[in-house]
């Protein structure tokens, strides 16, 4: 074995294959540059999962070149996991449990940096991160990749001369560590969660007063993450106490979910290297804590022009057709694509009426109470977009975003025109939105236009890591059902 022989991915794995545009290439030359000389000791290359979470392998320097040259071998059964990191599929069948021979064995997949993600991490001195597209080692692509799902429904976007434009709103809690659970026993799958306490007590929203308080932990979130190059918008202390909500300007194709992904481990990693643990679980089972959501703002921009494909023209009109088809599919699938606008058994408990998150899909204007809020000033408002208020902080961007434009498309293609807006939007009849993932997996699994953009292979597997996470849920014997029956009966 010689050096840069490709031992860590394989050899000229990149350009043997094609896998870099002009772009890239460019953008490599800067990653070069920048880690030869800025001070880079280590680089971690990472892949946002199936649950939205970053797994990869740390590179020291002196390898990076050979990885950007190269890729970096990760081992396939990451994509088995669930989210208590447990090993959903038979990993050491046929085809590995995925009818995939690149699948079984416990073999390994190629990342390929996309070096214009790379980020400095302030908070590690001497560390960057960089995302990483994932490839089987015939250089295809893997089908189970969800940021590659993403650019596909980005493309069929671009075939139409669109592109996609999106703001986040996020909602998490970060609390004082006073326990991590260090013990041998603690360590289950999943591990015994931390003791933590709140910041502040009571509930101040949006008080100045509330937000000094916190400041000092809001500072250090903030300084960091612009730092990193995240467009933060606004920072505000919400309604929970020790909650928090960022918001980031908006950003162009895929960077939104780039930018999630990013911000979500960044907060995680900051807090607990200064004593706090940070949650983007909905809605926390700790006393007196609200849920959290993620409102994402969208348009539409045309590419030949540059304008707003959602504003109208005319007085009187709340969007333009083009807007109304979009609104009126996101609307139609919102039952099927809560598997991936809120992943998780904990995110349905949001869904409660008068409660500033929807419980059925419908849309209205400023209305935040409805699953869509229409967000304009009126005829020729470049600003004009819709905020789908469904979905829940520890949803995966890629997914979450992607499911949007799918849904979205198929409105636009059937010509669909969606209900009137709602004024009462918690009275106003409509298709009520799942109460349970298990209701959000039985209308994923009987959508068609999810098959049809995604692909019944990717579909059938993200329903098979759902449905074993809910077994595993309804084998547990839960606090309710003890309170509930060991003392009557």
């Amino acid at each position: 074995m010689t050096a840069n022989d490709g031992s860590i991915g394989r050899a000229d794995f990149i350009e043997r294959y094609g896998l870099w545009t002009d772009a890239q290439r460019a953008a490599a030359r800067e990653v070069a540059d920048l880690v030869e000389r800025g001070g880079i000791e280590t680089v971690r290359v990472s892949f946002v999962d199936q649950h939205g979470l970053l797994r990869g392998k740390t590179v020291v320097r002196d390898e990076m070149a050979g990885v950007m040259r190269n890729g970096c071998a990760i081992t396939t059964t990451l994509l088995a996991k669930d989210t208590a990191h447990r090993t959903v599929f038979p990993v050491f069948s046929a085809g590995g449990g995925f009818g995939l021979q690149a699948m079984e064995g416990a073999g390994d997949f190629v990342m390929v940096p996309d070096p214009a993600t790379l980020r400095v991490l302030p908070w590690a001195p001497g560390s960057a991160m960089v995302l990483s597209d994932i490839y089987f080692q015939d250089g295809t692509p893997v089908p189970f990749s969800t940021r590659r799902l993403m650019q596909d429904s980005l493309g069929a976007l671009g075939a139409r001369g669109l592109d996609y434009v999106s703001g986040l709103e996020v909602e998490f809690y970060v609390f004082k560590l006073l326990d991590p659970k260090l013990k041998p026993e603690h360590a289950t799958q999943p591990p015994t969660p931390p003791e933590v306490e709140l910041l502040a007590r009571g509930y101040h929203y949006l008080t100045d007063l509330r937000f000094d308080q916190l400041e000092p932990v809001i500072e250090l979130i903030r300084r960091e993450v612009v730092a990193m190059g995240l467009p933060v918008r606004t920072i505000e202390s919400e309604f929970g106490a020790s909650q928090f909500e960022f918001t980031f300007a908006p950003c162009v194709g895929i960077d939104s979910a780039d930018n999630m992904a990013l911000f979500r481990t960044a907060v995680k990693q900051i807090c607990r290297r200064h004593g706090y643990h940070a949650t983007f679980m909905c809605r926390p089972g700790l006393a007196n804590c609200f849920a959290s959501g993620w409102h994402l703002h969208q348009s539409l921009r045309d590419r030949r022009t540059g304008a707003n494909a959602f504003m109208t023209e005319r007085a009187g009109e709340d969007l333009s057709p083009l807007g109304l088809g979009y609104a009126a599919g996101i609307l139609a699938h919102a039952r099927a694509s809560a598997v991936f606008t809120t992943p998780t058994i904990n995110g349905y408990k949001r869904y409660r009426p008068n409660s500033l998150a929807p419980d059925r899909a419908n849309w209205g204007r400023d209305q935040k109470g409805a699953m869509l809020r229409l967000v304009t000033a009126g005829p020729r408002d470049p600003g004009t977009r819709l905020e789908n208020r469904v979905g829940e902080p520890a949803a995966n961007p890629y997914l979450y975003l992607g499911a949007q434009i799918v849904a979205g498309l198929d409105g636009i293609a059937r010509g669909l025109v969606p209900m009137q807006p709602a004024d009462a939007p918690y009275e106003t009849a409509a298709e009520p939105l799942p109460r349970s993932l298990m209701e959000a997996c039985a209308a994923l699994r009987a959508d068609t236009v999810f098959r049809a953009a995604w692909g019944d292979r990717f579909v059938d597997y993200i329903l098979a890591l759902k449905e074993a996470e809910i077994a595993r849920f309804l084998s547990e014997v839960t606090d309710w059902e003890h309170r509930e029956y060991f003392e009557m009966f």
